[in-house]
């Protein structure tokens, strides 16, 4: 698997960001993202540069669309452009499975963000019928997101749901409009590649996001393998544990690299950190991190899992936070 890091939420002056598409993509490259998604408000026109802005910069672009409504916003990746303009509060299905139709995906931007009057239609107040059809969401938003309270029951929810059965991937995006030496770091979002070379296209992009192969980190990439049985797992891989034998053992290695990012303003203490395994029946291990450590080994049983993520807890500009967490392997 190649992890490679994203920015999946940006605008331009296409809608109310203040830098071009240019301006952002060589912004992206001297912080080491591989790629964006261009996700401006109701419109795809800035995607009209993104062939060029690529073959100068090197960053992929991918095609995105914020709908930006009066009940909330739906990020749209993989499609050059879906209507939005017909969707009422109970009818947000119609405008997804357009997207889907299509070959695209489909994301919940910044659920907790407050709304009317401060920011009017920014938390999300669609009525969601079927949670199995939204693709994922994004439960860490803005720059430092571990910081910022709406993130919080962000990810309770994520929590929640993948609690009550749905696969929906978690993500990172900064809502990227203009950018300073004064900003705060944001997190990136790691996609986990099949491809082994090359620039990701957006084929490569909206399949890793569906497939949850993600890992969403303010520094440090977190990559799991596991063996259960005669089977070896990944992040967003799905384990047959009535296949692994009575007792469902699992292998569990966690592998930490440090972050291979520059412009970072970030102060963090290698010194203190923990790996949590968090499961659906609640935190099942904590593992000191020792400084110089890359990989933690540990085993446990998997009866009665529906979903297993790994997190990294530990200092973060003078304070105790998450700075990494992965999307959930499944189990059946």
């Amino acid at each position: 698997m190649r992890w490679l890091p994203f920015e999946l939420h940006t605008h331009t002056p296409h809608s109310d960001g203040t830098h071009t598409l240019l301006e952002m993509c060589t912004k992206a490259r001297e912080l080491g993202l591989s790629g964006i998604a261009l996700t401006d408000h109701n419109t795809t026109s800035g995607m009209a540069d993104a062939a060029s802005v690529t073959e100068e910069t090197g960053v992929a672009v991918i095609p995105g669309l914020e709908w930006t409504t009066f009940y909330g916003h739906m990020l749209t990746l993989g499609v050059p452009y879906s209507e939005w303009r017909d969707l009422g509060p109970t009818d947000i299905h119609k405008g997804i499975d357009r997207v889907h139709r299509q070959g695209g995906i489909v994301g919940i931007a910044h659920p907790f963000s407050l709304g009317s009057p401060i920011c009017t239609g920014c938390h999300w107040e669609y009525a969601v019928q079927d949670w199995s059809r939204i693709d994922y969401m994004e439960v860490w938003h803005e720059t430092l997101p571990p910081m910022r309270n709406h993130n919080a029951p962000a990810f309770d929810m994520w929590t929640r749901l993948l609690n009550e059965g749905y696969r929906i991937s978690g993500t990172a995006g900064r809502d990227w409009h203009r950018s300073s030496d004064e900003d705060d770091p944001p997190a990136f979002t790691f996609l986990g590649l099949v491809r082994e070379a090359g620039l990701p296209g957006t084929e490569d992009v909206v399949d890793a996001i569906r497939s949850g192969r993600i890992c969403v980190s303010m520094g440090p990439l977190l990559e799991l393998q596991m063996t259960c049985g005669e089977g070896s797992y990944g992040i967003g891989d799905v384990v047959d544990a009535e296949n692994a034998g009575a007792d469902a053992s699992c292998e569990l290695t966690v592998r930490v690299t440090p972050a291979a990012h520059t412009g970072r303003r970030l102060g963090t203490d290698e010194q203190g950190r923990v790996i949590i395994v968090e499961t659906n029946a609640g935190e099942m291990l904590r593992l000191p991190v020792k400084e110089g450590a890359d990989e933690i080994r540990c085993s446990f049983g998997a009866k009665g899992l529906k979903w297993m993520r790994i997190r990294l807890s530990g200092m973060l500009n003078g304070a105790l936070a998450t700075i990494a967490f992965t999307n959930p392997v499944y189990f059946k």
